[in-house]
């Protein structure tokens, strides 16, 4: 019998998602386990998998739709089935079949306008130069016309540039158009000689323009400011001796061939500070708190959407190599925007490094219902004393933001404490 298909709640507490790109066609046979449907979320693009065999026989929604949580989005038929079994099924369903582009009746030709009454004067029109349609102005090239899939940085560079996001073919997910596409458009552009267009005059003479927050950017807002609102903070810092972290680095690196980052002894020395003070290793629940066995750490990881934080499961138990692996395969899929949904979900801790961009000292905003994040700064030569002397050392600011609910201040400071120790003395990260 046929049976209908609706849109998951991929995102716990969600309303409604986009179907962002359907990933089998009408008639195919679909087995348990097949991937249906990329489902946009607010964090992530997450696959939608098939749970019952059948034969895909009706998309009821376009790509590039929203749809309420629940609301029928395909018909899938059993052997013997037909459009009398998919009439009823949508019926039950209190759902209609999305029409093909073949069924749309086409528009009825405009009326003739009215004659001109003596009391109308007739003015002759004023021509313009033809003005290139705006970033804005400009239809997506997706199965959905309603839809813009495109970067926020791409709009941004496509719209300096005067570049038509029209003749642009996006590979992102869903046929989004990413930063390499535009690349690649524009390194075709510079070979081939064009006549430099007229000078048109700013479109905005404000000299700003509306860019609409995406339901990733509003969810980072809504999380964050939770956060801050609710969540009471308190912070520590701690200044960390690096020469041997770097020493070893080098080495490691230089005999096997591979290139470990800071953040790879960081995220391994959080997880080895949480298993030496495990009170810490929590999360705060309204009615009682949770201590897990294990270090799940969320890693930050920025993205042209907006910041993401995957989790590394069991890193107490990976070694360094394997750290290195989960940190650089989930930071890669999640700026492709292929990282499933659980995957950014759970955790009790976070790590958030900005020293790349030569970052000293920051403070980071707690997610929860995680109970900390340690903030990281760049390594650099600073004045310190040794054995009574005062020389040049490497030296790396760390803050720690806490959750006062779920951890006092001394056992914050105990937590960083070991940190630091393992931080300072890296050989033994290795294993």
């Amino acid at each position: 019998m046929a049976s209908v298909v609706r849109m998951p709640e991929v995102l716990a507490g969600a309303t409604e998602a986009v179907l962002s790109t359907w990933s089998i066609a009408e008639g195919a046979e679909v087995a348990v386990g097949d991937v249906l449907a990329e489902i946009e979320t607010e964090k992530a693009t997450v696959e939608y998998q098939a749970e019952e065999a059948g034969t895909l026989a009706r998309l009821l929604i376009n790509p590039g739709d929203s749809a309420d949580v629940g609301t029928p989005i395909a018909i899938f038929t059993a052997p013997g089935d037909g459009e009398a079994e998919i009439a009823q099924a949508l019926a039950d369903a209190g759902a209609a079949t999305a029409p093909s582009p073949e069924s749309v009746p086409a528009p009825a030709p405009a009326p003739a306008p009215a004659p001109a009454t003596i009391a109308e004067v007739s003015v002759p029109p004023v021509t313009e130069p033809p003005v290139a349609p705006s970033v804005d102005e400009q239809p997506a090239l997706t199965p959905s016309a309603s839809r813009l899939f495109v970067s926020p940085l791409v709009r941004r560079l496509a719209r300096e540039a005067g570049v038509d996001l029209r003749t642009i073919q996006g590979t992102g997910p869903g046929g989004r158009i990413v930063r390499k596409d535009f690349d690649a458009h524009q390194a075709g552009v510079a070979a081939t000689p064009v006549v430099a267009p007229a000078p048109v005059a700013p479109k905005n003479p404000a000299g700003f323009e509306e860019i609409p927050h995406t339901g990733m950017r509003k969810a980072i807002a809504r999380r964050l400011s939770e956060s801050k609102s609710t969540v009471p903070h308190f912070y520590l810092s701690a200044d960390c001796r690096v020469d041997r972290l770097l020493q070893a680095r080098s080495e490691v690196n230089a005999a096997k061939g591979v290139k470990y980052s800071v953040n790879d002894w960081v995220v391994k020395a959080v997880a080895m500070a949480l298993m030496d003070v495990p009170e810490a290793n929590v999360i705060w629940g309204d009615t009682a708190m949770r201590r897990f066995d294990s270090a799940d750490i969320a890693v930050a990881v920025a993205t042209e959407g907006g910041l993401l934080t995957p989790v590394i499961r069991g890193v107490e138990g990976l070694s360094l190599g394997e750290v290195n692996a989960a940190i650089a395969e989930a930071a890669g899929r999640a700026r492709s925007g292929t990282i499933k949904q659980e995957e950014i979900e759970g955790g009790s801790f976070a790590v958030t490094n900005l020293g790349m961009y030569g970052t000293t000292e920051f403070a980071a905003i707690i997610n929860p219902p995680q109970w900390g994040i340690l903030a990281v700064g760049a390594a650099t030569l600073r004045p310190v004393v040794e054995n009574g002397s005062l020389i040049v050392g490497s030296v790396m600011t760390v803050t720690l933001s806490a959750d006062h609910r779920a951890v006092d201040g001394a056992l914050a400071a105990q937590w960083l404490a070991a940190f630091q120790r393992h931080i300072e003395n890296p050989v033994g990260l290795l294993v």
